[in-house]
């Protein structure tokens, strides 16, 4: 353990006083602290430990100096050689223990800091996973990665650093300051009227060490997005396509200058707080020797008195002006946990009722590749109305990039939304953009819950069952398929952990797209990349889709899965689909009329509202908007591609932009 005081102990005083001074002036909610105290609690033995180690340590630094003392008046001066000998070994024996004093701090102190930070960052990240999707469409991403690793590592400070320092530093204080007083209170009463020389200077620099560390921290911030932006491989792709490399490197030049800067002026005001520390110790040591030495060579105290006396003195300006910033200190981590308490402290928007109940699923044999296939449950959507939430309900205005600048009432986007997909059914949602298409599916797997009305599935509202029992009953492939930084066979099994190779590659093979994985060199141990990136758009779908044949659900929602997908692989996708789908209640946001045509209902939505309902050839006939958005948008595709179509009912093979997208 360093010498509190010491100039090589300075470190830990520089960062209090750079620490931003405001943070005092934040109000923290009631019962902070006592929350504070339930997370330590699993941890008390090791602290009472680390604590009891800190006070020896401490205990220490005063006994080095009156052992000094005891070999120069008692050993050195009368010429005693056993004295001299045996206090050597003491000071020896001391130095020894301190180290091992070290050690066990070191330990405990990362047994404490490190289990304290992996039960809040469980906690968060668990908390986190269960708030609904519309919490992470406004919370800025960067901002919730540091409340697991900024804030709760400033949490952590708080059970550690700051604790251990406060104990260490209070008890330093005291038994330097009674042994000084003890050895010459004249001495130790002139060396305490330097500190105001040291604490006034330190304080000035900190502030200004304050305000460059947050603005250090916005310039790394713009620097680190800026390369987290162009690294990737859709930014990279967009500055290679519009060829602006230079100005690339000019902007990030000049972002990198700024840090540089900024970095220079901080270190420049950091050597001045060392340097003023320094001199304030050596002002100090020089002082105890002019004004010491005279008293022992006028007989007011021995030598050993001198030396003991000026060591004593380095010792104790490092307590003395680390205390003089504690309440800094222990502000800035009870904050840090209050940031993270914020965090706890939202309640899904979405989450299980305290009477929900799994829903039921009947399953019946195993097929290849799959798991037992489930009977069909019914889709009911009864009178439903939809507002999306509000951002108070969702989300912290902390944890959003930008302020908060829509305080209006939610619109309603779904008004009386009735329709019934009957077991086994399949249910084509076709309509403009924005009409409401994917709002309707996010409401079946209960990504959000419905403003009025109900939606039931095998005859239960989604809100009175438990989420993981309804979410294992539902498969979804959207149209932005996401496929994990991983192997091709970790991103199947995310859809069932349990499944074998011979399985995952039969779900493969029925998704079109066996053949390529193991035609592949690495095969199911092939790296699919950031986002799948890796992998073509029809790729990426068909794994997707294979991950659905997988999970083998008894409710399937496809949003405009098969956009990617060329003719040839589409129509092989469909035949797979088609098969798959036998026997299972299906909702799909159609974009291709052999989708369309194969449905056993077409729900045509318009603003919200459900404006056409049938089949393919009776809502030609009726001449309404489904009639016009197969004039406007499948005849025009037709007809650019040159393509003829099936007679009756004007088909379209070839690919196509999405008819009627979201």
């Amino acid at each position: 353990m360093g010498m509190p005081g010491t100039p090589g102990n300075g470190w830990q005083v520089m960062a209090s006083f750079r620490r931003d001074g405001s943070v005092t002036q934040q109000k923290l909610k009631p019962g902070t602290v006592r929350r504070i105290a339930g997370y330590a609690r699993p941890y008390v033995r090791e602290l009472v430990l680390f604590l009891a180690l800190n006070t020896v340590a401490a205990v220490i630094v005063v006994a080095n100096p009156l052992l000094l003392k005891s070999i120069i008046d008692r050993g050195i001066i009368p010429g005693d050689d056993d004295v001299v000998v045996w206090l050597a070994l003491a000071v020896g024996g001391l130095a020894l223990l301190e180290a091992v004093l070290g050690l066990a701090q070191r330990w405990y102190s990362a047994r404490i800091g490190e289990g304290l930070i992996y039960d809040l960052r469980t906690q968060v990240f668990g908390h986190v996973q269960r708030q609904p999707v519309a919490f992470f469409m406004r919370a800025q991403t960067g901002s919730l990665v540091s409340r697991l690793n900024n804030d709760v590592i400033g949490a952590q400070r708080a059970l550690t650093t700051t604790l251990s320092s406060v104990v260490s530093n209070v008890i330093s204080l005291i038994l330097v300051l009674v042994t000084m007083l003890i050895l010459s209170w004249q001495v130790t009463l002139i060396a305490l009227l330097l500190l105001p020389v040291f604490v006034l200077p330190a304080k000035w620099v900190g502030r200004r060490l304050s305000r460059i560390s947050r603005e250090q921290m916005v310039l790394d911030a713009e620097m680190s997005s800026l390369m987290t932006e162009r690294f990737n491989v859709a930014g990279a792709m967009l500055a290679k396509l519009y060829g602006r490399p230079v100005e690339e490197e000019e902007n990030f030049s000049q972002r990198a200058a700024r840090v540089r800067d900024i970095g220079i002026v901080a270190a420049m005001y950091g050597r001045v707080f060392f340097t003023a520390l320094t001199l304030v110790a050596a002002l100090a040591t020089a002082m105890v020797y002019g004004v010491g030495g005279v008293l022992v060579v006028d007989g007011g105290f021995e030598l050993g008195t001198l030396v003991a006396l000026a060591t004593l003195l380095t010792r104790m300006y490092g307590p003395l002006t680390a205390l003089s910033n504690v309440h800094v200190d222990v502000m800035t981590a009870l904050v840090s946990f209050d940031r993270v308490f914020e965090v706890l402290d939202l309640k899904p928007l979405i989450r299980d009722r305290e009477d929900a109940r799994a829903l039921e699923a009947s399953r019946g044999p195993a097929t290849t590749g799959k798991a037992a296939a489930p009977a069909a449950p019914a889709i009911e959507f009864d009178h439903v109305r939809f507002a999306y939430p509000s951002a108070e309900e969702v989300s912290l205005a902390s944890l959003e990039s930008i302020a908060r600048t829509d305080t209006a009432p939610a619109r309603e986007v779904l008004h009386d939304v009735h329709f019934t997909a009957t077991p086994g059914q399949l249910v084509a949602l076709v309509g403009p953009s924005g009409a409401g298409k994917s709002t309707i599916t996010h409401l079946v797997s209960r990504l959000y819950d419905v403003s009025d009305g109900a939606v039931r599935i095998g005859g239960a509202d989604v809100r009175d069952v438990t989420l993981d029992s309804l979410r294992a009953e539902i498969g979804v492939v959207s149209q932005d398929a996401h496929l994990f930084h991983d192997t091709i066979r970790e991103n199947m099994r995310y859809a069932r952990p349990e499944a074998t190779d011979e399985e995952i590659l039969a779900a493969l093979g029925s998704a079109q797209i066996g053949g390529l994985v193991t035609a592949m060199p690495e095969g199911l141990d092939t790296v699919v990349g950031d986002r799948g990136y890796r992998l073509s758009g029809g790729e990426k779908q068909r794994l997707a889709i294979a991950r659905l044949l997988l999970k083998a659900p008894s409710v399937v929602v496809l949003d405009e899965a098969t956009a990617h997908l060329d003719s040839e692989s589409e129509a092989a996708v469909q035949r797979a689909l088609k098969t798959a789908l036998a026997g299972r209640t299906s909702l799909v946001i159609a974009h291709r009329l052999s989708t369309i045509r194969e449905a056993d209902q077409i729900l045509v939505i318009d603003d919200g509202r459900v404006a056409e309902r049938g089949r393919h050839e009776e809502l030609l006939l009726r001449g309404g908007l489904y009639a016009e958005l197969y004039r406007t948008q499948f005849a025009r595709q037709r007809d650019g591609e040159g393509l003829d179509a099936p007679s009756g009912d004007g088909e379209a093979s070839g690919t196509q932009t999405s008819a009627v997208s979201r």
